[in-house]
């Protein structure tokens, strides 16, 4: 079976076709342009905004809020959720005890006594 990769099949697996491209973390320029467009565009209709968002609020308040809420969307930018775990996804926390006050076990051990 013949290898079908795209490009000039002397190139090396790995190995940049073009190693003095657009350097890491540069931007796209049409997205930057966009980007800067669209931050215009909302900066020049603040005020207008405003008086939108209350004229939603005045006959319906949760779709004001749901319009709030995702227009922060482009202002702070989401979280995202990192899961820290050990080796094969294994819990990182498993064997860790602390050596102060009193043990919450103990207490429940006594109620369970009593």
């Amino acid at each position: 079976m013949q290898d079908k990769r795209a490009g000039n099949p002397e190139w090396k697996k790995g190995v940049s076709g073009n190693p003095n491209g657009r350097p890491v973390g540069s931007k796209n320029k049409a997205t930057t342009q966009i980007r800067e467009a669209y931050q215009r565009l909302t900066e020049d209709n603040l005020e207008n905004m405003s008086l939108w968002l209350a004229d939603i609020a005045a006959d319906n308040p949760k779709e004001a809020m749901e319009m709030m809420i995702k227009l922060s969307e482009y202002v702070i930018p989401k979280m995202a959720r990192t899961e820290v775990t050990g080796l094969d996804g294994e819990d990182l926390f498993k064997n860790i005890s602390f050596d102060f006050g009193p043990s919450i076990n103990d207490d429940k051990q006594r109620d369970i006594e009593d």
